[in-house]
């Protein structure tokens, strides 16, 4: 309602909310909230529908508090002005918005220099909506290759991979028809195994895909190991296996925190890497990358190429229509940050995902699987000696509190294994850490008390993000 009322009569059809809070509608008033399942019949005036859907939202988890998630949940405030001036530009439509397309033609440059291209100049990538798109592209890219190389009828390609790969992995194979070869875990292996990958390959497999930061527990894939197998492999039989790196996390923390690790273009068998710029990348979601260490190892034919203003840029993608908003926010991160301040912000989330693991380590109750030393995430596990309460327990408890902790069970073979991850990202300060390890400090005195765990549906309980 205005804060004014003039001489004309007022209006007093009923009020859709309070009216010192909202104000009515001028179309027909409301005594009820409004159809969820149809459209309403009338308009809303703008503040009050923003009103609804934003009380509404208020429901849902605080983004920063989320434990769970690898996607990037802060920027500054200038990032955000940037993304609403470009939130209108399609980023597909490279006639119209020529200096967009330039600004991801640049990231794809930036990315083949970090990524240690033979020749940067000659590598060729493309933006995509986030990680599971990227894989997709470099998968299709692998069968194809395979299939110029063997193209013998009724073969049935085939794909090596461990268990801990990320779904969309899964997806791509039924998708694209693809016999997926998975490795078990072992023990206390939770990823992959060099010698067990090259023992599954044969004359139909397409290439094998390496995790660098395992969304499982936070650990690199041994990618280097990985390919002197498949080098081996290659002496012994002939087969040329080509390996895929889904750096979806690590592929922006480990140029930065760990440069003489060997992962990535530096290896000749690595023929295409992905990333999420929206993950470790520091950009709002949605936007990843996929590159391929040269134009030899992506398919021409995969390749629609789009002139503007005289140049060719050539475009390969699953979606279509999508805002340029996300490519612009990180150019504007690359630029604002370089090699030095992302060198910084990794190193200080490394830091804190350290330091809070030491911490929880030290409350006795908890045993650690990995500790926050290669991606800023670590998993955990109640001790061998708890028996009052699970990860479960621990998992349902914190988010009473506002912390939104995962807590699943690991895949074949270690099903066994149940455990707590903790995701550390830019904006989760040493100030937050400390606040998380005080209020899981006075939880514990009461889930010790308990008789038994009392999560029973284990499935239900479960919160596992990528």
């Amino acid at each position: 309602m205005p804060l004014h009322q003039g001489p004309e009569k007022r209006d007093e059809r009923p009020m859709s909310v309070n009216p010192f809070y909202g104000e009515a509608n001028p179309v027909g008033g409301m005594t009820e909230a409004p159809p969820k399942h149809r459209l309403p019949d009338t308009p809303l005036p703008p503040m009050t529908a923003y009103q609804l859907v934003h009380d509404e939202l208020m429901l849902d988890g605080n983004s920063r508090l989320n434990l769970a998630t690898f996607v990037t949940t802060w920027m500054e405030p200038q990032a955000g002005v940037l993304m609403a001036e470009c939130r209108d530009k399609n980023m597909i439509d490279k006639d119209e918005y020529p200096r967009t397309a330039e600004l991801e033609r640049r990231c794809v440059a930036m990315l083949a220099d970090l990524w240690n291209a033979p020749d940067p100049a000659t590598a060729v990538g493309c933006s995509t909506t986030g990680s599971s798109e990227a894989c997709m592209l470099a998968g299709m890219a692998l069968k194809r290759r395979w299939s110029k190389r063997n193209p013998k009828p009724g073969a049935r390609p085939n794909l090596v991979m461990g268990i801990n790969v990320q779904v969309c992995w899964e997806k791509f194979c039924n998708f694209w028809e693809v016999e997926p070869r998975l490795i078990p875990m072992e023990g206390d292996r939770f990823h992959l195994d060099p010698q067990a990958a090259a023992a599954l390959c044969d004359e139909n497999t397409i290439g094998v895909v390496a995790i660098l930061g395992s969304t499982f527990d936070g650990s690199y894939e041994p990618v280097a190991d990985l390919c002197a197998a498949l080098d081996a492999l290659q002496e012994r039989t002939g087969l040329d296996i080509p390996v895929h790196v889904d750096g979806a996390s690590g592929g922006m923390v480990a140029p930065f925190l760990d440069p003489d690790l060997a992962w990535d273009f530096r290896l000749p068998r690595v023929a295409s890497i992905n990333t999420s710029g929206h993950k470790y990348g520091l950009v709002y979601p949605g936007v990843g990358w996929a590159l391929w260490r040269d134009q030899d190892a992506l398919p021409e034919e995969l390749v629609f190429r789009v002139n503007y203003l005289g140049g060719d840029m050539p475009t390969f993608a699953l979606n279509f229509s999508r805002p340029g908003a996300q490519v612009v926010a990180q150019y504007y991160t690359f630029l604002r940050l370089g090699r030095e301040g992302y060198r910084a912000v990794q190193q200080t989330t490394r830091d804190v995902a350290g330091s809070l693991a030491e911490r929880i380590e030290a409350l006795g109750d908890f045993r650690l699987l990995t500790r926050g030393d290669q991606l800023p995430v670590f998993a955990f596990t109640t001790g061998h000696d708890v028996t009052a309460y699970d990860v479960f327990d621990v998992s349902r408890r914190m988010r009473e509190r506002g912390w939104l902790v995962p807590a699943y069970t690991f895949p074949p073979h270690r099903e066994d294994l149940s455990v707590l991850r903790v995701v550390c990202r830019n904006g989760f300060s040493a100030d937050l850490a400390e606040l998380f390890v005080d209020d899981l400090r006075r939880l514990l005195p009461e889930l010790r008390r308990q008789p038994h765990p009392s999560t029973r549906d284990k499935g239900a309980a479960t919160g596992f993000h990528h």
